[in-house]
């Protein structure tokens, strides 16, 4: 597994740690885009097979009551009520011979689905 590197913004631990290898290749994408003021938003919404799903993508409005950080040179950005849910997760971005793909590790989740973007 890739090092992870947290930080804090305020007294609020960021909810989600980026892998190196996330960062390096949300910072990838993200120039791909040409976009300087883009961030990841890391989200939680209702939906999915298990009850809740991820979504991930770049966004460049900012709410005040959002939690925002950097890891690694990337800007990550989740709302405040995704934040409870996500809180410890780790998302890492593997390449290998079964496919390539971002996933979250999310020790709130008490159970998952095959897809691996579901959980409750």
């Amino acid at each position: 597994m890739s090092n992870v590197t947290s930080v804090k913004i305020g007294k609020k631990p960021q909810p989600v740690t980026l892998s190196d290898n996330a960062a390096q290749k949300v910072a990838a994408l993200m120039a791909e885009e040409g976009g300087e003021d883009l961030a990841l938003r890391v989200a939680v919404r209702a939906g999915g097979c298990s009850g809740y799903s991820y979504e991930m993508f770049f966004d460049s409005d900012i709410s005040s009551d959002d939690i925002v950080g950097e890891q690694s040179g990337v800007k990550v950005v989740v709302d405040s009520e995704s934040a409870e849910l996500l809180k410890g997760s780790t998302l890492d971005y593997t390449d290998g011979l079964q496919g390539a793909g971002f996933h979250v590790s999310n020790p709130n989740a008490t159970r998952t689905c095959g897809c691996g973007s579901s959980f409750s």
